[in-house]
């Protein structure tokens, strides 16, 4: 006798995607993101936050699975406040984006999920960190999500070094908006959040007010 099966969605593989991107500017960093979490070919929440405050000036992007991302994130959050109040001081950027790395690597095989950890610091200015199961690097930019890989050519083209805050915050979401066009799982509004010495400034974009400059 041929046992009941359930529907054929729940018996499939989970896919996940998004589109994450951090920038470092002249004096700080911008991190943006979309909003959309899918589960296959299925949207399961059109507005959520993938910009994570890690600590006063810092913050990670996730992408991956969502409840990993959160959980690393949250972890790193705590850990950070602990190492602070040790410290006397806020944490280093570089500090952060290593205990994201630790329990990224530590976890690989349980966690799905990639984080790009951005902030500013009284010695390294604004940074911004790539990790991916104990990989490490700082770079002067960083993207992640299955969105990438649409624009990948985009940024390398439009990023300038030394670029200026607003050039920068402008370029965040140009590159974030194409990725939404070409991407199914990549959507909704965007999030962008600006770290600089004199603090953060996060800012959302709605899908009507994204730019459409390549359809035109």
């Amino acid at each position: 006798m041929l046992e009941e099966q359930g529907p054929e969605w729940m018996s499939e593989e989970v896919k996940t995607g998004t589109t994450i991107i951090a920038v470092e500017f002249d004096g700080g960093v911008v991190l943006g993101s979309d909003s959309r979490v899918s589960a296959g070919a299925s949207v399961v929440n059109r507005v959520m936050n993938k910009l994570s405050p890690l600590h006063d000036r810092i913050y990670c992007a996730l992408s991956g699975s969502a409840a990993d991302a959160q959980t690393i994130a949250e972890t790193v959050n705590y850990q950070l406040d602990v190492h602070s109040m040790e410290l006397g001081e806020d944490p280093l950027v570089c500090s952060a984006a290593t205990l994201v790395k630790n329990i990224s690597y530590q976890y690989k095989e349980e966690l799905s999920a990639h984080l790009i950890v951005g902030g500013w610091d009284r010695r390294g200015g604004g940074q911004v960190y790539a990790t991916l199961s104990g990989l490490l690097t700082r770079q002067p930019f960083a993207l992640g999500g299955s969105g990438s890989s649409y624009v990948y050519g985009y940024l390398d083209a439009e990023y300038r070094a030394g670029a200026g805050r607003t050039d920068t915050q402008r370029l965040v979401v140009d590159t974030l908006s194409l990725a939404m066009s070409r991407d199914g799982s990549s959507g909704g509004v965007a999030y962008l959040v600006t770290i600089d010495g004199d603090g953060v400034e996060e800012k959302v974009f709605l899908g009507n007010e994204l730019p459409t400059f390549y359809d035109q």
